[in-house]
């Protein structure tokens, strides 16, 4: 009863924590020490350590006083392998354009390329002037962080962020990078939820506002110096809180705000190009490998274990998927096997870096099967006129990963958790953050398009949707045909 307690009161203070969190003044420099962002493979506890800085060397101390810590120092390894990384997810926007492209028809193609790159390039850059300040700032706050690095202030080519073996560092614009190309992504994935019918100006505001709402606080609170959740020691190696449960939800409330296409459940909305899908599914696997292995922030064991949780679970739900589509349906197609791909890619991400590989493939079995189910039985019982199935596969697969992660931790099980790690409390924690991610994702997002909706419209014109949005929008066609 407690936990519910606490849940409702935060999810209420949406407005009230944000707002004083947001206007409280910074903590004086001179004392700045704060819990690091943390999601280690091993860890449900925050690490303490040194707000990232340039390295200096360490004052004289008393006689008296313990030997001075050794200074902190940049490892080469280490940067390039999350320069790499940083470039692998990039991989993934025009992989997700692919993906979403060839499952819509191809009067709506270029429409829906189009918002996935606008939308990422939009959010990265609010990402530079407030989100990375709000999501990772000095300030520790369990719902939001500080204005202390607005507009990156402060930052320069010397300021390092901590990695997860102490006194070891990667320069602080490679961490910002990385955490932006997330940021981008989970703005992209909701596309698919309302694709063919909106107004390309609605997305552009309803991102905006939602990113500020939603994305940020929910980061904030899964990794960020004081983070709720974190605090809780909920364990999200990647983000399946963080990305897809709290994209899926906005994606959900999308649908149903702007409604059924034209001849929806009345006449066959086929992909028109599922070469092009499947080819995006491809690029998605591999950006995957630094969406997950890179999350370890280090070229170490950890990262070649998210590295191989990420390959064996995604081939596992392939296969689930592909054999639960030919008991129902009496055929295994391409497009569930591509499917699969991304609903294990999903399932594994908060989990990558803290189960073993048999809990792994474990994982990527389930979110396989019950993935399928989410598009399909839960589809229906919906009723949402989700186009590209975003709920059915990143809500589905992010709560069966996020849910799952508090089992498959477990030493006994073949995970990284402590000896005195209990299932059950894990499995209570996880839960929670799934529900607040929920609860607080649906709000915002509801928000976000009620406010698109009064200033723009959030739906096209029959007109438009019937003829097409790459003309109607964009003025242009993707075959001259």
């Amino acid at each position: 009863m407690k936990k519910v307690l606490s849940i409702l009161a935060l999810v209420t203070t949406l407005g009230l924590g944000f707002t004083g969190n947001v206007l409280a003044e910074d903590a004086p420099a001179a004392d700045a020490a704060t819990t690091e962002v943390v999601a280690t493979p091993d860890a449900v506890a925050p690490v303490e350590a040194a707000t990232p800085e340039v390295a200096t060397a360490p004052e004289a101390a008393p006689a008296e006083a313990a030997a001075p810590e050794v200074a902190p120092t940049v490892d080469k390894g280490d940067t390039t392998w999350m320069m790499i990384s940083t470039i692998l997810v990039v991989l993934m926007v025009p992989g997700l354009a692919l993906f979403y492209g060839g499952l819509v028809r191809s009067k709506n193609m270029l429409s829906v390329l189009m918002q996935v790159f606008v939308v990422f390039s939009l959010v990265s850059v609010l990402w530079a002037v407030y989100g990375y300040s709000l999501a990772f700032g000095s300030g520790a706050g369990p719902i939001i962080g500080d204005f202390g690095k607005l507009f990156l202030a402060g930052v320069t080519s010397d300021s390092l962020s901590d990695t997860f073996t102490a006194g070891v560092k990667i320069p602080e614009y490679v961490f910002i990078a990385f955490q932006c190309i997330f940021a981008g992504l989970t703005a992209t994935l909701i596309v698919g939820s309302f694709a063919e019918r909106i107004k390309f100006s609605a997305v552009l505001l309803f991102s905006a506002i939602w990113f500020t709402l939603s994305y940020i606080p929910i980061a904030h609170m899964v990794w960020g110096a004081g983070g709720y959740l974190l605090g809780q020691g909920a364990l999200d190696f990647a983000g399946g809180t963080v990305v897809h449960i709290n994209a899926a939800v906005a994606g959900l409330v999308g649908a149903y705000m702007v409604g059924k296409r034209i001849g929806y459940g009345k006449e066959a909305l086929t992909p028109h190009n599922l070469t092009l899908t499947m080819l995006g599914a491809a690029l998605l696997w591999v950006g995957w490998f630094g969406f997950n292995a890179g999350s370890n922030l280090e070229a170490t064991g950890g990262a070649g274990l998210a590295l191989v949780n990420t390959l064996f679970a995604t081939a596992a739900a392939v296969l689930a998927w592909s054999i639960g589509e030919a008991f129902t349906k009496g055929k295994a197609s391409m497009l569930g096997a591509a499917s699969g791909a991304v609903a294990g890619l999903v399932a594994i991400t908060p989990a990558c870096g803290s189960v073993g590989p048999m809990g792994g493939i474990v994982i990527g079995f389930a979110g396989g099967f019950l993935c399928l189910w989410g598009v399909t039985g839960l589809k229906k019982l919906l009723g949402a006129d989700d186009s590209l199935d975003v709920f059915g596969v990143h809500g589905v697969g992010g709560i069966v990963g996020a849910l799952l992660t508090g089992v498959f931790t477990a030493p006994s099980l073949g995970g990284t958790g402590k000896p005195d790690f209990s299932i059950a409390s894990q499995v209570i924690v996880q839960g929670e953050g799934v529900i607040i991610t929920i609860i607080w994702s649906a709000i915002a997002a509801f928000i976000a398009y009620k406010i698109a909706d009064l200033i723009v419209g959030l739906r096209v014109s029959e007109e438009a949707e019937r003829e097409g949005l790459d003309t109607t929008s964009h003025g242009e066609r993707a075959y001259n045909i």
